[in-house]
């Protein structure tokens, strides 16, 4: 990805703590990164055919109002449009059955929340440099 842009990253999540921890490792990490934040799958899902901002990277939550995670995985992944846009789930399951379901539908990494704050800042640390330096 551009380093020379701001990396506008997409946030599938509702709950309010997990937001203030993404937002807080990303912020920790120091590089210019737009955050955007939306609750539930529908709004996912019509932010990315908004296209503006085009994210660089999704990081999406299974359990979600409305539609949900694999849902929302399901229409990004099988559309031409969005399908090359990088989805990391990032969950608290730990489920065998999601971890393979997520992975059928084309997921680009599935990281399992970690209960611990500094294993958190750690996995989103994990997640930015791969993402936006090594992939």
């Amino acid at each position: 990805m551009s380093s020379t842009r701001a990396i506008h990253i997409l946030v599938v999540e509702d709950n309010a703590g997990d937001i203030f921890l993404i937002k807080e490792g990303f912020h920790g990490i120091g590089a210019v990164f737009n955050i955007h934040v939306v609750k539930d799958g529908l709004s996912a899902i019509e932010f990315i055919e908004r296209g503006d901002p085009r994210p660089d990277l999704i990081i999406l939550d299974l359990n979600i109002p409305g539609l949900s995670g694999h849902e929302v995985l399901t229409k990004v992944k099988s559309n031409p449009e969005y399908m090359e846009i990088p989805v990391v789930v990032f969950s608290s399951s730990n489920s065998a059955k999601d971890i393979r379901t997520s992975y059928k539908l084309r997921a680009n990494s599935y990281v399992k929340k970690p209960s611990d704050l500094d294993e958190f800042f750690a996995a989103i640390a994990a997640i930015e440099s791969f993402w936006t330096h090594t992939a």
